[in-house]
């Protein structure tokens, strides 16, 4: 008999136009074409109002959590998509970081069964430890 498999949690990426689309493709190329997790993406322009935004955030959120929380990422805090993540009411069960990158998708997608605190320190590490400063040849 095979156990039920623990809900797992979603992925909601909220970023400026195409960004967080484009990031998600590259990382799934990557991975060999496998996603791991269920992800959404939104593209914020200036197409649609904030509140249709929201709207629509909502309702991806909702459909992610599936009872382990959803996971969301934004390009740059204080700016329109952060606001719009920020605006997403699901309870407790979310988590927002800003400041995605593909190193950070990857760490995500690599560690995709952790819980949702546990898979926010891998966003966070992934992201960070991603950033350094390379020596060029002379």
């Amino acid at each position: 008999m095979n156990a039920a498999k623990p809900p797992a949690v979603g992925l909601l990426i909220i970023t400026h136009d195409g960004i967080g689309q484009t990031l998600l493709q590259n990382a799934v190329h990557i991975l060999g074409g496998d996603c791991p997790m269920a992800v959404e993406t939104l593209a914020i322009t200036d197409e649609q109002s904030r509140e249709s935004y929201e709207v629509q955030a909502m309702a991806m959120a909702q459909r992610l959590d599936t009872g382990a929380g959803v996971l969301i990422l934004t390009d740059i805090y204080g700016a329109s998509p952060a606001n719009v993540a920020r605006s997403v009411d699901i309870g407790e069960s979310k988590s927002m970081v800003a400041g995605v990158n593909l190193p950070m998708l990857l760490k995500i997608f690599n560690y995709s069964q952790l819980d949702l605190v546990e898979l926010t320190e891998k966003a966070i590490t992934g992201g960070q430890e991603s950033i350094m400063m390379c020596q060029l040849p002379q």
